[in-house]
């Protein structure tokens, strides 16, 4: 609760800032273009999708609509009509889209937000009238909802908003017609008399590939809300009293594969049960406070399985709807400061004994997020959460005895987001603060492990100009740790430091006796973002090295500048063959402070043309030039990597057929005769109007010459008196994911997703770092040194009168991971989940090829079921 206040009261502060200052936009956008809604009485429409009311024929209809595609400001070749009305509590809309031949009309069945292959209207509201946020409400010919929010001035938008609102249709000889029902409550505008709402409106036509708008920004050009037309004749809306809740209860079991009788915390059912309450509270027209209290996402889909060599962190995505809807305004353009997935994330806490309970996750106990606008040019963003301290269960089978184990504090998150818009070419400037406050005393033992506080700040700007043909950007920002000594040092030695390199410059050394660690970041671009055919980039970024964000947000490496230059020439003018091309060239020096050797440099081409029957093909490459590479070794000195290139393709047919493929490639190689393949398909199929079915099969086979294994001690003096072990490494990845859905109807679907998944690598040629700064290395079993595997599969270095030991670094794996949900919204809001997913893995050090078999054999694999039924029922004021 402290931290959402703390949030929320700095929202505050920085909105009297940013509001006083601010420059009210002049108006901008299209005025050509005028639509008008009609006021009806309450309860004069029945919504059924047929349009058979008399207060339609009251609204003028829209009907001066222009081409997109295939030909851009042709009339379209079908007519379309669309009207507004609306009353006290909601906006209607009426939607008439003709065709000549009604039976080619394309209206598959799937589930919300899924429009592929679909024919499909939609409705793009700038309810702030500011030119740059709006909402949009779609719907399919077959009723599947679409919905969208734009927080920014991109059609992209993003479709984890969901609204409760309701659309019908219905396919007839003339076509296809839709109704929408809008509800106020759902939307954000501002509290005035008379409101005039920025819109657009698109219509797909995929038999045709034909795109049709009511505003068509051309394709030289960017934009979206800033581009709308006006709908006027909104008068006298109250403003109205959001408060909706929705509660859920959850049963589940799990059920462990080759459960151990011996187990005292696996019962071999482990039924478990929750409740939970999620709320969305209207403060005034402009602001949405969301909470939760002990959320519950287990029919959430599972990450995609991996084998990681690598010194970097996967980034997974967000797949949890709090998190999801409105991440946009609060991560803003910084995306490394906010990464939602550390709320709630697995402990990292130590614990021991023959058998652990170690917690999945933390437990989110409470989490609200305040998002909307102040006025017209303002928006904020904030969110707070926190998690409950987390301990683990052992126990001894020797002495019988239970232990706890503390494994994870109490921790507060706060992110803070103002966005304030000014000036007739809707630039923006923000500010962003995160917050992360662990419970943790210093005489705790986690407190040697985790830092107690992390801060982080920043300021952006977006500067349009030019008549909106040039973007300039600019973002200044800080970091800042506090902790105990141990803590901090554990920091400085992580992956995106490695404070601890022996040949770091003496000022960038690690220093055990800190308690706080001070980074920053700048960041710069000028960019031409319009134009018939030529568009340019140039941006830098600098990060000193004790920028550290990864307690909250991401962080790969820091103490680094680099230079992003990109040329782009384009043709978006179909031809004879081709409906469009583009061609990217790129140079990208990056520069670390912490050596003295010179930058990095990186080439690379791209080029991609859509064919004239709308097939899509890339390809490109990119060249690497030789280099010192300050992560090589993992904390030891300078290491150089060869010159690197690599070819990569993209190929696949029209989004819009019935049945899509796609594939892409990619061939790497360096001048050590190091080698990567990488093979991906994807055919997805519809047999049936209620079916989908997708196969996604990847191959990968890669050759290494340099592999990071360990580090040891007793090296030669010039390596600082350490071993930087490394091998040669054959690795093989085979994996192929499948969905399958089943739609009954628009908010009844039947979902399966699995994955199976298989991967190896198989050592050789072992060998430490001869000299700092090469890539030459000390091969073992040559020059006076002996290598022998052992039965267990380790090895044994000699090396004169010093010998030791290398673990087998030897794997193969295996993995199924699977998700079935069945997904019902039985009335507006609220939903009923099945769910049964599955987690097989099994690791073995062989030295043994993955392949196809390999794979299929993961289905056999030992793992756990989980199986759960849960229900939300949503209820609401209005």
């Amino acid at each position: 609760m402290r931290a959402l206040l703390f949030s929320i009261g700095l929202s505050i502060g920085w909105l009297s800032i940013a509001h006083a200052a601010a420059q009210a936009p002049d108006g901008g956008g299209n005025r050509s273009k005028h639509a008008y809604a009609v006021r009806v009485s309450n309860d004069s429409i029945r919504l059924d999708g047929l349009l058979d009311e008399a207060v339609w024929e009251a609204a003028a209809p829209i009907t001066d609509f222009v081409q997109k595609e295939p030909v851009e400001g042709a009339v379209p070749t079908e007519l379309m009509e669309v009207r507004f009305v609306y009353d006290e509590t909601a906006v209607y809309v009426g939607a008439r889209m003709y065709s000549g031949r009604p039976e080619t009309i394309q209206a598959p069945m799937s589930r919300r937000d899924d429009e592929v292959e679909a024919e499909f209207v939609l409705i793009s509201l700038d309810t702030f009238w500011d030119r740059r946020t709006a909402y949009s409400f779609g719907v399919t010919a077959s009723g599947v909802r679409l919905d969208k929010y734009h927080a920014s001035d991109d059609e992209i938008g993003d479709d984890n908003f969901d609204p409760v609102w309701e659309a019908r249709t219905r396919i007839d000889g003339s076509g296809w017609t839709a109704e929408f029902w809008i509800p106020f409550a759902q939307l954000r505008f501002n509290n005035d008399n008379e409101l005039i709402w920025g819109l657009n409106i698109r219509r797909r036509t995929p038999t045709l590939n034909e795109d049709d708008y009511w505003v068509m920004i051309p394709r030289t050009e960017r934009g979206w809300a800033s581009r709308f037309g006006e709908l006027r004749g909104l008068e006298g809306i109250r403003t109205p009293r959001r408060v909706e809740l929705l509660p859920y209860i959850t049963g589940s079991s799990h059920v462990t594969g080759q459960r151990d009788p011996a187990n005292p915390f696996d019962d071999g059912l482990n039924f478990d049960r929750r409740v939970g309450l999620d709320a969305k509270v209207a403060l005034g027209s402009n602001l949405t406070l969301d909470a939760t209290v002990n959320p519950d996402f287990g029919q959430v889909e599972a990450d995609p399985a991996e084998v990681n060599l690598s010194t970097f962190e996967t980034i997974f995505p967000e797949r949890r709807p709090f998190f999801q809807e409105g991440s946009d305004l609060l991560r803003g353009p910084v995306t490394n400061f906010f990464y939602s997935r550390r709320i709630g994330a697995r402990p990292t806490g130590p614990a021991d004994g023959d058998f652990v309970d170690y917690p999945a996750t933390s437990t989110i106990l409470g989490a609200a997020k305040l998002t909307g606008r102040v006025g017209s040019s303002t928006s904020v963003g904030a969110l707070a959460a926190v998690t409950s301290a987390e301990h683990a269960r052992s126990f001894d089978r020797e002495t019988g005895a239970f232990n706890d184990t503390f494994v994870a504090p109490r921790t507060f998150y706060a992110v803070n987001r103002v966005e304030q818009q000014f000036g007739s070419n809707q630039s923006t400037v923000g500010f962003q603060f995160t917050a992360l406050e662990r419970d943790l005393k210093s005489e705790d033992p986690l407190s040697a492990r985790l830092v107690r506080r992390a801060l982080t700040g920043a300021v952006d700007t977006l500067l349009r100009f030019g008549n909106n043909a040039y973007e300039a950007r600019g973002l200044a920002s800080f970091s800042y740790l506090a902790g105990e000594t141990s803590a901090i040092e554990r920091v400085q030695r992580n992956s995106a430091h490695f404070f601890q390199r022996p040949d770091r410059p003496g000022g960038m050394r690690l220093d055990p006796t800190r308690r706080t660690l001070a980074g920053s970041k700048l960041q710069a671009s000028l960019e031409k973002v319009t134009g018939e055919h030529w568009l340019w980039q140039t941006s830098m970024d600098n990060d000193t090295p004790e920028l550290e964000t990864n307690d909250f947000g991401r962080l790969n490496t820091a103490g680094d500048m680099g230079l992003t230059n990109r040329l782009t020439y384009r043709e978006t003018r179909p031809g004879r063959y081709l409906r469009s091309y583009q061609i990217d060239t790129n140079f990208n020096p990056r520069l670390y402070w912490d050596t003295d050797v010179g930058m990095q440099r990186n080439f690379s081409q791209f080029a991609s043309a859509t064919w004239r029957n709308f097939w899509y093909t890339s390809i490109g490459w990119n060249l690497d030039l030789r280099a010192q590479d300050p992560f090589l070794t993992r904390g030891g000195p300078l290491m150089e990597h060869p010159r690197r290139w690599g070819v990569n393709g993209t190929a696949r047919n029209s989004i819009t057929s019935r049945v899509r493929w796609s594939t892409t490639w990619s061939v790497n190689g360096s001048e050590d005769g190091d080698s990567a393949r990488d093979l991906e398909f994807e055919i997805a199929v519809r047999p049936a109007p209620s079916w989908q079915f997708s196969m996604t099969p990847s191959y990968q086979r890669e050759f290494s010459t340099r592999q990071y294994l360990t580090q040891k001690g007793g090296g030669r003096p010039e390596v600082y008196g350490n071993r930087f072990i490394f091998g040669e490494i054959r690795r093989s990845t085979v994996s192929m994911q499948l969905r399958l859905n089943y739609t009954f109807k628009p908010d009844l679907n039947l979902d399966f997703y699995a994955e199976p998944f298989a991967a190896s690598g198989s050592y050789d040629r072992f060998g430490e770092l001869l000299v700092p700064k090469s890539r030459d290395l000390l091969v073992y079993g040559e020059n006076g040194t002996t290598l022998d595997r052992l039965t267990d599969g380790s090895l044994l270095v000699t090396d004169g009168t010093a010998s030791f030991t290398l673990e087998n670094p030897d794997f193969q794996v295996k993995s199924f991971r699977s998700n079935l949900v069945l997904r019902w919204e039985w009335r507006p809001g609220s939903t009923l989940y099945l769910v049964w997913q599955q987690n097989r893995f099994e690791s073995r050090a062989i030295r043994e090829r993955a392949g196809l078999g390999t794979m299929f054999r993961s289905f056999s694999a030992p793992g756990d079921n989980f199986f759960a039924v849960k229900t939300t029922l949503w209820f609401s004021t209005n």
